[in-house]
């Protein structure tokens, strides 16, 4: 159960006590004698139906009033409140006198007799009007306020906007065996090919030879580098500086310049990256003695 239907049933709920209290309490009032009435006096059967008419009216009304879509424009609005609103006025203003003439009748003060019915009719128009709302309010579509998007027509070809294929004569098969040519019973005879052996040299004249052979041998031979001579490219400046700072690093520390494969492990570069930085900063690897050969010490080892 939500709000919207609590609220509705609470409005039901005081409309219909409002209507209830309000016709007793007319219907109350047609009992109340008149001054100097004898002891037996009963109420006129009329004057109790009629004191149930106002209240009902009122009810009427406002319910006309409020709960009817009407339509805008000013005749309208002249005959909604320039008709309704003299109707449930006048049935309002009667059962507003019936109410306070009965509690006056049963001794209440003036403040209350006075007040006391506006509660009861009041509670009546509120109840009415709450109900107005909330129906309003269920009505009521709620519009979604971002934009609905226009949709977008779809380019792609349809099925049936593909033109059918016109029908075109097809070539018929023939169906006739097709010609084959007869296969020799025996081979045709190969031509003898002649073998290199078998060809004979041409003869060089003696002079030719001569006049040709100073031409082929004083040919110059080209300056054929291997690819490794070829020069390569230049070493970026941050490696440079690293490896300098390795090396200067390396040589306070051990007391000796670093070697080819410590720099290499340093820097993590390939071994003729690692080379050419050294040519290139001009650090020179260190040479190791070597002591001996096999276990046999060498002579300027043993000196």
């Amino acid at each position: 159960m939500n709000t919207d239907t609590r609220g509705r049933g609470w409005s039901r709920f005081g409309a219909l006590l409002g209507g209830v209290i309000s016709v007793a309490a007319n219907v109350a009032h047609s009992y109340i004698p008149p001054a100097g009435a004898p002891a037996d006096w009963q109420p006129m059967p009329g004057a109790v139906v009629g004191s149930i008419v106002w209240p009902v009216i009122l009810f009427v009304a406002i319910e006309i009033l409020v709960r009817v879509a009407w339509p805008l424009g000013r005749q309208w609005a002249v005959l909604r409140f320039g008709g309704m609103i003299p109707v449930a006025l006048v049935a309002g203003v009667v059962s507003y006198r019936h109410l306070s003439s009965l509690l006056t009748y049963y001794g209440e003060d003036r403040l209350v007799s006075a007040l006391g019915p506006l509660a009861i009719d009041g509670l009546m128009i509120m109840a009415t009007g709450a109900l107005l709302v909330i129906g309003h309010r269920t009505s009521t579509p709620v519009q979604d306020a971002s934009p609905t998007p226009e949709p977008v027509p779809d380019a792609r070809r349809r099925p049936q906007d593909v033109p059918a294929p016109s029908p075109t004569s097809l070539p018929v098969p023939d169906e006739r065996s097709p010609h084959v040519p007869a296969v020799p019973q025996t081979p045709p005879a190969v031509p003898a090919v002649l073998v290199a052996e078998d060809r004979p040299e041409p003869a060089v004249p003696a002079v030719v030879v001569r006049a040709v052979a100073p031409a082929i041998t004083n040919v110059p031979v080209l300056d054929r580098r291997p690819v490794t001579d070829w020069p390569a490219p230049p070493l970026p400046a941050d490696l440079l500086d690293r490896a300098r700072a390795a090396a200067t690093e390396h040589e306070q520390t051990n007391g000796r310049p670093i070697t080819r494969d410590e720099l290499r492990a340093v820097l993590r570069v390939s071994n003729d990256t690692t080379g050419q930085i050294m040519r290139t900063l001009g650090l020179t690897a260190p040479r190791t003695s070597i002591a001996g050969v096999n276990g046999t010490p060498l002579p300027e080892v043993a000196r």
